[in-house]
């Protein structure tokens, strides 16, 4: 059986080093080694690649296009190593950090108020919490599950529904007082629509759903996340469209109305995302489970 055709671990260090401060006495100074030592490891890496990887003009250095090719590969291939490595020596005896990736407005009005209880049931886990909702990337994010809104098709995971959305036109009380209430589809076009900016065709879709004319809309504010959305439309800026279990508290207590009774549903769902690679992981599969019976029970 043929090896591995793979060179010194040792000298791909060093160019990953010397390419990232582009300095051979900077990257010596944090391998701790002689600025020859560095230069003759780089050396023996292009020796064996039988390519150049950095062109040497006078004191100054410079990534060969070889060079930035075989840097990028490099890099990535250490990263994944470090991430590794720290992820097994963090999870002795089931402890460790969980990363959880998660939509800002669900993961402050639904995921956080019930994490006590997670928390409670395995105080061995400790918990990092990042505000994601732009491209998964477990790797780069470095992350081991996530929470997104979508259609399921997430590759390289393992994906659980959670559920469905539910979308609601709500407004300030201060609106449906004014010159315009707000009593028909038709009234809408009195009032600026507030817009989710990651959900440019929302309005489009409940226009639709409900089967009202869009003539003549006004634009309101595009804003990125829902949290925003929903101040704005409690200040007065606007109309909001917003899925009903983001708002309860606020129609409970009377700062937002929904005009109309009506509600549809979303253009998606919120899923559970676990990455494969880590979904044996005693901690991950722990909070898999937790969650999936926290929606189970809701």
């Amino acid at each position: 059986m043929r090896g591995r055709l793979l060179p010194s671990l040792n000298a791909l260090r060093t160019f990953e080093a010397v390419a990232r401060h582009n300095s051979f006495t900077r990257a010596a100074e944090e391998l701790n080694v002689t600025q020859s030592a560095a230069s003759r490891l780089v050396r023996s890496l292009e020796d064996y690649l039988q390519v150049p990887l950095f062109t040497r003009q006078s004191r100054r250095i410079e990534l060969t296009d070889e060079g930035r090719f075989y840097n990028a590969l490099v890099r990535d291939s250490l990263d994944l190593i470090e991430a590794g490595t720290v992820e097994l020596i963090s999870s002795k005896d089931g402890k460790g950090t969980l990363s959880i990736g998660m939509l800002p407005t669900f993961g402050t009005r639904w995921l956080l108020p019930r994490l006590a209880s997670f928390q409670e049931a395995h105080p061995e886990i400790s918990l990092n919490i990042i505000s994601s909702d732009g491209e998964l990337d477990f790797t780069k994010e470095r992350i081991d599950v996530a929470i997104r809104f979508g259609h399921g098709n997430w590759q390289d995971a393992i994906v659980d529904p959670l559920m469905a959305e539910e979308i609601l036109v709500v407004c300030s009380p201060v609106l449906m007082d004014g010159p315009h209430p707000i009593t028909s589809y038709e009234s809408l076009r009195h009032h600026r629509l507030i817009r989710h900016s990651t959900r440019p065709n929302g309005w489009e879709h409940w226009f639709r759903s409900v089967g009202a004319n869009r003539d003549h809309l006004r634009w309101g504010p595009s804003l990125e996340h829902f949290f925003m959305i929903i101040q704005a439309a409690i200040a007065g800026l606007g109309v909001a469209l917003l899925p009903s279990f983001l708002v309860e508290d606020e129609i409970r207590n009377g700062t937002l109305v929904t005009p109309f009774p009506v509600r549809i549903a979303g253009p998606g769902g919120y899923y559970l995302v676990t990455s494969a690679a880590k979904s044996e992981l005693p901690r991950v599969k722990l909070f898999r489970r937790w969650i999936l019976d926290q929606i189970a029970r809701s």
